[in-house]
Formats: structure tokens, C-alpha cells, sequence
């Protein structure tokens, strides 16, 4: 873990953290669902247009996934992350849709060391992507361990 830049003590309550944009391609939103979610509005445009979700759209499981690329491109692979121990809450608010920017943020909601392990931290984020109109596409809270400097050096 030596000279990762981001270690427990980075993470204060109230700190929000950019994390970046994505353009989401048709042919991606095609390629994920292919392989993990086949459902019609995920494969094809006049299906996803005759569906409630307005045209070809990504399966919130697929936004999840660029939600996660974009964390870590943003820290986390430069963090001294010891994993999670579970999602709390993801909302998927309003459909994800061929050729849409997705902008991301996250926020530190709280923070504590473990009382069994002082060497690690809990850190709670609460996040949001939006799309290119402004409109929230996506929440979700979790918790994250980190190892404190002196743990990761």
C-alpha cells in the first residue's frame, strides 16, 4: 500500500469528491446488456422507445458499473481501500439513454475508526450522477474501509 495518495484521515465529513464525466454509447449500453442483462429496452432502440424507459437505455446494473469505474478512476485505486462491506442504499432515478453524459459526485456523509481493527477506517459517501440536463440519474450510499496512513505506509 506505500504512496497511495488517499488514506482514511483524506476523508473529513462534508468533503464531496468530483468524479469526473462519461458519455454513455449506444453500443455499450448494447454490449453490457448482451451479456448481463438482456432485457429488450437494453438491446434494442424501438424496444427501449416502447417502453416506459423512452428509448435505448442502459440497465441500472450497467450504470452502477460506470458509477463504480468512475470512483475508482477518480480515488479509490489510489486509496488505501480494503473493500466494502455492503451497498446501504442505489436508486436508479431516471433512465440512462444512448449518447447521455453522466456526471458524478460523492460526498463523505460520516466517518469512524473500527473499534476491533484502530488500523482501519469507515468511511460513509453518499453519491449522485447526473445527466447532461442536470436531471439525477442515480444515489447511492455505502460505506468504504480504508487503512488509516500510518497502517497503509
Amino acid at each position: 500500500m506505500t504512496g497511495k495518495t488517499w488514506a482514511y484521515e483524506d476523508f473529513t465529513e462534508g468533503a464531496s469528491i468530483d468524479l469526473g464525466a462519461k458519455q454513455v454509447s449506444a453500443a455499450e449500453i448494447v454490449e453490457f446488456a448482451t451479456e448481463f442483462d438482456p432485457q429488450p429496452m437494453h438491446l434494442d432502440e424501438e424496444a427501449g422507445k416502447a417502453s416506459i424507459l423512452g428509448g435505448l437505455a442502459a440497465s441500472g446494473w450497467h450504470t452502477c458499473a460506470i458509477f463504480m469505474r468512475m470512483l475508482c478512476d477518480a480515488f479509490l485505486l489510489d486509496s488505501t481501500a480494503q473493500g466494502a462491506p455492503g451497498i446501504d442504499q442505489v436508486r436508479w432515478k431516471k433512465p440512462v439513454l444512448a449518447g447521455d453524459t453522466l456526471s458524478g459526485r460523492t460526498g463523505v456523509v460520516a466517518r469512524r475508526l473500527s473499534k476491533s481493527r484502530p488500523q482501519l477506517g469507515l468511511v460513509t459517501f453518499r453519491s449522485e450522477m447526473v445527466n447532461q440536463r442536470g436531471e439525477s440519474v442515480f444515489e447511492l450510499e455505502n460505506t468504504v474501509m480504508f487503512l488509516t496512513r500510518e497502517a497503509g505506509a
